[in-house]
């Protein structure tokens, strides 16, 4: 139950910044890095969360 408000918390977050985080990453004078930026942190937080479950 505690992991479903995580969820969709992080969805609400991603859904009220995704319009501003789009225009970042997609801007022609950003650095090309940009993207790469976003999926360490999806993947971070991905692990994160997997790593706080408890093994059955």
């Amino acid at each position: 139950m505690n992991n479903q408000r995580l969820v969709i918390l992080l969805l609400l977050i991603a859904y009220i910044f995704s319009p501003t985080l789009f225009t970042w990453i997609v801007n022609p004078e950003g650095a090309w890095y940009r993207p790469y930026i976003m999926w360490i942190l999806v993947i971070a937080i991905a692990y994160a969360i997997q790593a706080r479950k408890k093994p059955s």
